[in-house]
Parts: C-alpha cells; structure tokens; sequence
C-alpha cells in the first residue's frame, strides 16, 4: 500500500460544475485518496464528480456550510483510515502541487497541522483589497479569537494528521470555521507551521461583508 494511499483529500463544493473536473485531473496525477462533499448543489456538481470512478461522492441533501462539508469529509476520511487529511477548494484556485509540502512536516513528525500561506514567498496574486484592506484587520480579529499571531487568515489550504482531525470538531457550519479550527489547535496545543502556497485567484471570492458574517458567527458562538 502507497503513502499516498492515507492521504486524504476532502474537497467541499457547491455548484462548481464548471470547475470541479479541471481540480479532480489535476490531483488525479498524485495518486490521493479524494472525498468531495458536494454540499447540495443545484448544478451538475456531483455528476461531473461521478465521472472520476476513483473519487470518493458524499452529498448533503441541502446547502450547509463549508465548515459542515468539512465536517462530513474528516469523518469519513477518518473512518476510511487516513493518516493525513488535505482541506482542498473545488474552484481552481488553489495548486495541487503544494500539497506536497504542506503534508511533509506532518509526515516527518514535526508538526500536528499545516496551514496554507498566501503571503509567505508571496507567489499568490492575492486582489490588493484583500491583501491591504480586509487581511489585516482580519488578522487582529483572529488573533483576539485564537491567540495565534498568523501571516495568514481564512485560506481555507491545510492540513491535518489523523490526530488533529480527530480532535478538531467542526460546529461552525458557515465561514468562520476557519477561525473555529484555530481555536481548537490553541485550546489542545496542536503543533502548527504555516507553508507558502500559491492561490490563483480567477474571481474576487470573500469580501468584506463576508467577513462581518465571520465575526457576527463567531460572537454569537462565543
């Protein structure tokens, strides 16, 4: 059995019919076990996804959150029996040949979980909105929520070992589960490392309202 084999890639998508085929042929050249969770989708998601034999098709009946689609894949992944599970965007926008570094320091033993990096070797073409408007403020909220002082926020690229992501409970099925799994690597003192990755950006995505969401889940929550 390959290493690769316990390398779990949990994709969750909605309504990216046009997007999901070109991610899955691409992560198909890796050999990775991959779970996509289509998070009910009223487009031809979860038929593109069917022509892929080799890709796991989970399926939410209704729209519930990237977090809940997260959820969903590590349980399964976890009881499929990976050692490493990838949370991966079903938009393109992030590179398939990153994840091999984003695994390494897990599979070394270094570290219990790996988080993305738009702005370490700065290689994504991050909008300057982003970049300079919503990412710093965003940073000092996660900071105030988590304690983490990270160069990086609500990437979405990461992951975890089997230990991590049995540990980590998603509840926050919207957003702000990014912040929610943060708190928990803090709450039970998992080892981290952030790694640089490159996310082409073909759309804005989040915007500032967004973010406002994540706070107003976020102190409901709390």
């Amino acid at each position: 059995m390959s290493v690769n084999s316990k390398i779990y890639i949990v994709i969750p998508a909605w309504n990216e019919a046009q997007n999901i085929a070109a991610v899955l042929a691409n992560l198909a050249q890796y050999d990775y076990q991959v779970v996509v969770v289509n998070d009910g989708s009223v487009d031809e998601t979860a038929q593109e996804v069917k022509k892929f034999a080799n890709v796991y098709l989970l399926s939410h009946l209704i729209n519930r959150g990237m977090g809940a689609a997260l959820q969903t894949g590590n349980e399964f992944a976890l009881q499929q029996g990976a050692e490493v599970i990838v949370h991966f965007d079903a938009d393109g926008q992030m590179q398939a040949k990153d994840i091999e570094s984003m695994i390494l320091p897990i599979f070394s033993g270094e570290v219990d979980i790996t988080m993305g990096s738009r702005h370490m070797g700065m290689k994504s073409n991050l909008p300057w909105l982003k970049r300079y408007i919503i990412q710093p403020p965003a940073k000092v909220i996660n900071f105030l929520f988590t304690g983490m002082n990270l160069t990086d926020v609500h990437n979405g690229f990461r992951a975890l070992n089997r230990k991590a992501a049995a540990t980590i409970e998603i509840k926050q099925d919207g957003m702000a589960h990014a912040t929610e799994i943060l708190q928990h690597v803090s709450k039970y003192d998992l080892r981290y490392q952030e790694i640089p990755v490159e996310i082409i950006y073909t759309d804005f995505g989040q915007g500032i309202m967004g973010g406002f969401k994540i706070l107003r889940d976020l102190i409901i929550k709390k």
